[in-house]
């Protein structure tokens, strides 16, 4: 088990003081609000270029200008991508051009109502894994480059709401529920997790993932703002405290070659095996961290997007 100083109320700058990123490379996912711009700006503090892959372009370049302004790095960029759109993935994958150190798949969508993507796919198992998915293998030569690079993926405690539905991640047969496509998709994030860290042990890639906290933020537009309501006041946290354990990941000496873990509060958590068996937002279930799921999903998002295992 990763312990570590931080905790609950750690914020994204405390997290990151010290750390030295002078000539190192990040792409954050979903940077033009939420945890997103707080990953971002503590990554930049810290001396990271840093690329925000947001579908706004215009929020993103106001978030980079204030970034740009709070920090003294220049060096904040902006590209599109839309994680529902595979031309928008690939077009990205296709531009960027050397190394890259830190991924961070922050995006995702909540518990929205019945959508699916031209593809078929429902749209937050399309949005949540499978675009990180088709954007973390598109830029697979980028981080094997660095020899030593993380890959950090923004699940939730929501996983713990359902596993993989492997006969029907699309709700085909299922009768929809948006809270149950979300737990799916934040189950797959975490399998992404160990399985990439598996595959890519070889080219010194790590991947882990983690529960950021409960935030108000625009994640929780299709929850009239409040996210599951159940969470109370004093677990309430604030961007800053949110971004904390992104940032843990991406930057900490204590994460050096540590991979397919699932984080919380700055540190790992407990495998469980049934809801209610670690406090509240706390405990990863164990069928997320399941290496033969974990296989079974990196194939299965393989076949869906059209690629051969050589390929990835």
């Amino acid at each position: 088990m990763i312990r570590t100083p931080f905790g609950f109320a750690s914020t994204a700058a405390e997290v990151a003081a010290g750390i030295d990123l002078a000539g190192r490379r990040a792409v954050v996912t979903g940077a033009s609000s939420g945890i997103g711009v707080e990953t971002s700006r503590a990554l930049a503090a810290a001396g990271a270029e840093v690329t925000l892959a947001v579908r706004d372009t215009a929020a993103g370049q106001r978030v980079a200008a204030d970034i740009a302004s709070s920090t003294g790095n220049p060096a904040v960029r902006v590209s599109a991508l839309d994680l529902a759109d595979l031309a928008s993935v690939a077009a990205f994958t296709a531009s960027w051009d050397g190394p890259l150190h830190i991924l961070v798949n922050n995006a995702g969508v909540m518990a929205c109502p019945e959508q699916y993507t031209p593809e078929g796919w429902e749209l937050q198992f399309a949005t949540n894994h499978l675009g990180h998915f088709a954007l973390a293998t598109g830029l697979h030569a980028a981080l094997a480059a660095d020899g030593a690079a993380r890959i950090v993926v923004v699940s939730s405690t929501g996983h713990q709401r359902s596993p993989v539905v492997f006969d029907d991640v699309s709700f085909a047969f299922r009768p929809y529920d948006p809270w149950l496509a979300y737990g799916q998709s934040k189950t797959a994030n975490v399998l992404f997790a160990v399985e990439a860290t598996r595959r890519w042990a070889g080219d010194g890639i790590t991947a882990n993932a983690l529960m950021p906290g409960a935030i108000y933020t625009g994640l929780q537009r299709h929850t009239g703002g409040r996210g599951s309501g159940r969470v109370p006041p004093e677990l309430m946290k604030t961007v800053e405290q949110g971004a904390a354990t992104s940032v843990l990941l991406a930057t900490s000496p204590l994460l050096e070659g540590v991979g397919g873990r699932y984080f919380v509060d700055c540190n790992q958590t407990q495998t469980i095996d049934r809801r209610g068996d670690a406090p509240l937002l706390h405990g990863v279930a164990r069928y997320a961290l399941d290496p033969d799921g974990a296989q079974r999903l990196w194939e299965l998002s393989q076949t869906l997007l059209g690629r051969t295992q050589e390929a990835s």
